[in-house]
């Protein structure tokens, strides 16, 4: 049986000092980074923390918070399939580089999000240091 969500991609973790944080994650924890850019006023690093998915060490988002984002194959098939069963998105779709997601909480608050990997690459090699 498939798993509902599809497979977890990213980590997406909020940072309050990003120089800092990234040292940590390289230089105590002994993480590689796959890349780090800065775009669109946001410090952004992809990082090899454990097998599974990437962490990404993101300074636009709030720090302490995870996002986890869940790789669907099709988001608005999934989308209204959990809506059948009462899900509720947080407002609509937003774009990240590999393509588009929706937002959404669990009853805890909770964020969580789902993403159509509409290009794949689009943050592996060409984004690499």
């Amino acid at each position: 049986m498939a798993a509902p969500l599809g497979k977890l991609l990213y980590l997406y973790v909020g940072t309050s000092d990003f120089d800092r944080d990234l040292k940590y994650y390289t230089n105590v924890l002994g993480a590689k980074v796959l890349w780090n850019h800065h775009a669109f006023g946001a410090n952004v690093a992809a990082l090899r923390l454990c097998e599974g998915p990437q962490y990404l060490l993101a300074d636009h988002r709030p720090a302490p918070t995870c996002l986890p984002l869940f790789e669907v194959k099709d988001l608005k098939a999934k989308a209204k399939e959990l809506r059948s069963r009462g899900w509720k998105s947080e407002g609509r779709s937003f774009e990240v580089p590999p393509g588009p997601c929706l937002l959404f909480k669990d009853p805890s608050g909770n964020q969580l999000a789902l993403l159509e990997n509409v290009r794949p690459n689009v943050m592996g090699e060409g984004f690499e240091d």
